[in-house]
């Protein structure tokens, strides 16, 4: 677009030129405002890594150097000269080194070479980390404060800065490269005494500064200009509601530092550990993100294309890694080409949580299929469209759209879009999502049949959860045929003998995991802690009843916490755990599986611990209702000794649980899924404290042998599962059903108290 005058030399070229600069250093400031603050992000970053780098390098004395280089070196000079540790040695030349008497040239030189790599490998493992738990007033809080305070920043402007960046930068960038050579024209004479190029090349820029300058009119550039100026120019907001917004979505300021320091996270960890050909495939997949309201991490980008590529899939990852946001990134990018229904099966514990999630995260509109209307919306939902939630057992009032498609055979990573509708003759469903699929493992049960009818009608299946794999690994294995049964008939019986390598290649196209360690850099660390207490008379005898009735139940019952002296036994560690929490300005959740141990707890914290208590949330508590309760947690102050009571299998699965970070378990469980799940409602994605998971676990007791057998288990889980691998079969694989179970730990009982069949025969010797 030409100008619609043509500049004039003198006046009208000298306010021409003050103009364009004007508006350009604006602009550039607006620009600068924002990089300014990212830049000073990737500072606070690198200044917190060097902190915790020279931490540990605190705890190496320099006599250890030794090993990484020449042992004969005369290192015990150094420590005479008052280097003590390797950190006194960071950053100190060879030369200087030299001038402490008794050290030579190579010692000099080889002890400065072995701090710096040493301090290069510190820091390749030191990641990015955000930490609420520090104490107010200390230097690393107010560092950290300064780091959350840029990041808000970064928050509220990128989203104001960043659609308009690129005229900003392209205005800025013509104004600098004119200027100059008008400025000749901003006085007559100086413009008439002037070499006669230098005339012509002043008359070529104020043509293009006319330009810019009639564009910038036209476009509204100087008023945008103002109102980033005014955005930029807003102070960041206190230190009181700065906490308190990162508190209230702590994942949005760790997701925006990744965004930032986008080094921090290991590219092989966040694709699962996938052979490197299908991991390129994947990462060219499509995705569509233009009906998502939050920005995907890096691994969360890779999941939700992982589940597209491949068409029908088990997202695996680890508990709190955020599983529901990637399949709605995967949901929504099918919708964008051109599905109309969509549907999530989820246990009832966590409807109002999908509910949520798709709301907040995407454009998707929601019809939940649950309670008293759920035919009458389940009807409309074939009507009208969009994503379906129902529980496993509201599934039945999801009406049928059309026949079932030959989705199992589609080729995966051959279908997309708009393609996948025609590769099952037009089926309307788009894509099939089902919550804590590790219930549908068993292909007799009810529910399981349900959802393998669903899953015969789409091509698209996506199986999420956390716990694959809980007493036997051969469950894993009946996930993998609800997807792919070709795939599931292909592996050898004793494929897990076979070795990780030759596993992983053989479930690749239907299983991503990732755990927590290796793609949240950010999370702070899970310290679970066992509290072994002695039991109380009454619990003493109480138990001994149980033993020799053979009750299992009641056995556990008896070892948990029950009522009686506020400062013995598991209940008065309960207690003193809740007032340490109170004291740290800590939320707590109280777990157990026994409502009545619930009952006790919150009256022993009530009336002895003067605590603010919640609950019990447990499998009666209507979803809506725990979801409230979740909120109140979160809003309660933890210095009045904020404490939420909840049964393991309802509080335990489903709830985001980052607003506190003590978790008591008050017995062991039968299996590790059920304790790491618990555990993993508070240490998951936006979790920005350290957690610590007390177990209560009673002396002479069945917590002795579940402790045991569940480490037997978890070790057996780690071995195969957790790094994307299964086994139909191990030569010491934990495989007892519930039944086997209770008789094994009765017996052990039992035995410990001079009854029962072992005792019978250990003490008969014929029968041994």
């Amino acid at each position: 677009m030409s100008a619609s005058v043509e500049p004039e030399v003198g006046r009208p070229a000298r306010a021409l030129v003050d103009r364009s600069r004007a508006l350009a250093d604006r602009a550039r400031g607006v620009i600068d405002h924002l990089d300014a603050a990212v830049l000073q992000v990737a500072d606070a970053v690198a200044q917190d890594r060097e902190r915790r780098v020279l931490a540990e390098l605190a705890l190496v004395p320099v006599t250890r150097l030794g090993d990484a280089t020449d042992r004969n070196l005369r290192l015990g000079r150094l420590v005479d000269a008052g280097y003590h540790a390797a950190a006194d040695l960071v950053g100190v030349p060879a030369a200087t080194l030299e001038q402490v008497p008794g050290v030579g040239p190579r010692t000099a030189r080889a002890t400065a070479a072995a701090v710096e790599q040493l301090a290069d490998a510190v820091r390749e493992v030191t990641a990015p980390r955000l930490r609420l738990d520090r104490p107010d007033g200390t230097p690393d809080v107010l560092a950290t404060t300064r780091l959350l305070a840029l990041l808000a920043r970064t928050l509220r402007l990128e989203p104001l800065v960043g659609p308009h960046r690129q005229e900003l930068a392209d205005h800025v960038r013509t104004v600098d490269a004119c200027a100059p050579a008008a400025a000749v024209a901003r006085h007559r004479l100086r413009y008439a005494v002037a070499r006669r190029p230098t005339r012509q090349a002043a008359v070529r820029a104020l043509r293009v500064l006319a330009d810019a300058d009639h564009w910038a009119a036209r476009s509204g550039l100087p008023a945008l200009v103002d109102r980033l100026q005014a955005a930029c120019a807003e102070p960041d907001p206190p230190q009181a509601a700065l906490w308190d917004d990162v508190e209230t979505r702590p994942a949005t300021y760790t997701t925006e530092l990744l965004r930032l320091v986008p080094h921090a996270v290991d590219v092989a960890a966040e694709r699962g550990l996938l052979a490197a050909e299908l991991a390129a495939q994947v990462a060219d997949h499509p995705l569509d993100t233009t009906k998502l309201r939050v920005r995907l991490r890096g691994y969360q980008d890779f999941g939700a294309r992982f589940l597209l590529h491949q068409g029908r899939a088990l997202l695996g990852d680890e508990m709190g890694l955020g599983k529901s946001v990637q399949a709605v990134a995967a949901m929504a990018h099918v919708a964008t080409q051109g599905a109309t229904h969509l549907l999530v099966v989820c246990p009832a514990s966590v409807l109002v949580t999908w509910q949520r999630e798709i709301e907040r995260h995407s454009a998707l509109t929601v019809v939940r299929v649950h309670g008293r209307d759920a035919a009458a919306e389940g009807e409309r939902w074939r009507r009208e469209g969009g994503v379906a939630v129902a529980t496993f057992g509201s599934l039945h009032h999801v009406p049928s759209l059309d026949a079932p498609v030959p989705g199992p055979q589609v080729a995966p990573g051959q279908v997309d879009g708009a393609d996948a509708w025609s590769a099952g003759g037009g089926a309307p469903l788009g894509m099939l999502v089902v919550d804590e699929a590790h219930l549908v493992k068993n292909p007799r049960a009810e529910r399981s049949r349900a959802v393998a009818a669903w899953a015969g009608r789409t091509f698209r299946v996506a199986l999420l959860t956390g716990t694959p794999m809980e007493n036997r690994v051969g469950d894993f294995v009946a996930l993998v045929r609800l997807l792919q049964p070709d795939l599931a008939d292909g592996l050898p019986r004793h494929l897990g003998a076979a070795g990780r390598d030759a596993f992983r290649r053989a479930v690749a196209p239907v299983y991503l995991r990732r755990d927590r360690d290796d793609v949240l850099v950010e999370l702070p660390a899970l310290t679970v802690v066992d509290e072994w207490e002695e039991l109380t008379p009454e619990g003493r005898r109480r138990y001994r009843e149980a033993v020799a009735r053979g009750d299992l139940m009641g056995m556990r019952r008896a070892a948990s916490v029950h009522a009686g002296h506020p400062t013995s036994g598991k209940l008065g560690r309960l207690l003193e755990v809740v007032a340490d929490a109170r004291a740290h300005g800590r939320r707590v959740v109280v777990f157990s599986w026994f409502r009545e141990v619930l009952d006790v707890v919150a009256q022993a914290l009530v009336t002895h611990g003067g605590a603010t208590v919640l609950g019990p949330l447990t499998g009666d508590v209507p979803p809506h209702r725990r979801q409230e309760l979740v909120d109140e947690l979160a809003r309660l102050d933890p210095a009045a000794g904020a404490v939420l009571v909840a049964q393991v299998q309802a509080g335990g699965v489903g709830l985001n649980l980052q607003c506190a970070s003590v978790a008591v378990l008050c017995e062991p469980q039968l299996t590790p899924a059920a304790e790491a799940q618990a555990f993993a409602r508070l240490h998951r994605m936006g979790q920005l404290r350290p957690v610590t998971a007390h177990r209560l676990l009673a002396e002479r007791t069945v917590d002795e042998r579940l402790v045991a057998l569940l480490a037997e288990k978890s070790r057996e889980f780690d071995r195969y599962v957790r790094d994307s691998l299964l086994a139909e079969q191990t030569v010491r694989a934990v495989d007892v059903t519930a039944p086997e179970l209770a008789r094994d730990l009765v017996a052990w009982e039992q035995a410990q108290w001079g009854t029962g069949p072992l005792w019978e025969e250990f003490a008969d010797p014929a029968a041994r």
